[in-house]
């Protein structure tokens, strides 16, 4: 009997993330939001451990925060306990406003998003967004991206299904939405360890990026004015924890994200690109 072949089906949907891949190049708007709620409540955080759990939906990400160690520590000294669910809940409630006080000033679309999704639609793929946002923040997110010209055919929150990243509900909401299938005829774009297991529950090409990401956590001109050692430190750390996630492949912007969906559509070997 002769050996089957399968044919790798063409790319006719993308799934981007939000803040720190499509809008927010670096990923601002969260952090200062979760350090200034721990400093309601008597707690310091720093950037890194701010950004530590970035990717997941809100609460579930301050509550990762709380498990750390040194957090939980901190805590503890604090408050002479252990925190507990109606502790979590509290931080929670501050945390809302404060994110939807800071999250106009970080809505600038990521450089080359636009050329990018201009060159994925004339190639018939379609476009959909998903975000660890809840959905007052979420919906401030995609007023800011129609004003700039981005506007995704379908978005999904993490408050829209029973339970956000890791887990594929969002990605899989908006394949049914917009009717696409297999998996393997769909790619999820993101910055974070999240993002990256959100695609890979889901059974799509899951693909990083990584100069506007949380990971290496610069504005476009940070970015650019870091020394070349550093800058290339930073982009390589990020690349090898996406890649160490399960990325199919990683990237450094949005500009190289059409020729590499061309490779995948073609059969061409991505792994570790």
């Amino acid at each position: 009997m002769p050996a089957m072949s399968f044919r790798r089906p063409p790319i006719r949907l993308v799934v981007f993330d939000w803040a720190g891949t499509t809008i927010d190049h670096g990923c601002f708007a969260p952090v200062a939001a979760f350090i200034q709620a721990f400093t309601l409540h008597h707690v310091e955080v720093t950037v890194a451990e701010a950004r530590g759990p970035m990717g997941l939906h809100k609460r579930d990400h301050l509550a990762a925060m709380l498990q750390s160690a040194d957090v939980g520590r901190r805590w503890q000294r604090a408050h002479g306990r252990d925190w507990n669910e109606q502790d979590l809940d509290a931080l929670y409630h501050d945390f809302i406003p404060l994110q939807l006080e800071v999250i106009d000033r970080h809505g600038r679309l990521v450089p080359g998003l636009l050329d990018c999704v201009s060159q994925l639609q004339k190639q018939g793929v379609r476009i959909g967004a998903t975000t660890g946002y809840f959905r007052a923040a979420a919906e401030r997110v995609y007023q800011a991206a129609r004003n700039q010209g981005f506007l995704p055919e379908y978005c999904v929150c993490a408050e829209d299904v029973p339970v956000g990243r890791p887990a594929p509900w969002m990605i899989f909401r908006v394949m049914e939405a917009l009717r696409i299938y297999p998996p393997a005829a769909v790619v999820k774009v993101g910055d974070t360890v999240p993002d990256i297991e959100e695609g890979l529950a889901a059974g799509v090409w899951s693909i990083g990026v990584t100069s506007s990401s949380s990971e290496v956590g610069c504005t476009e001109d940070e970015l650019a004015h870091l020394p070349e050692g550093e800058r290339c430190r930073r982009l390589a750390a990020a690349r090898a924890k996406l890649l160490g996630t399960g990325a199919h492949a990683v990237i450094d912007s949005l500009a190289e994200l059409p020729s590499l969906l061309d490779q995948i559509s073609s059969g061409e070997s991505v792994l570790g690109a």
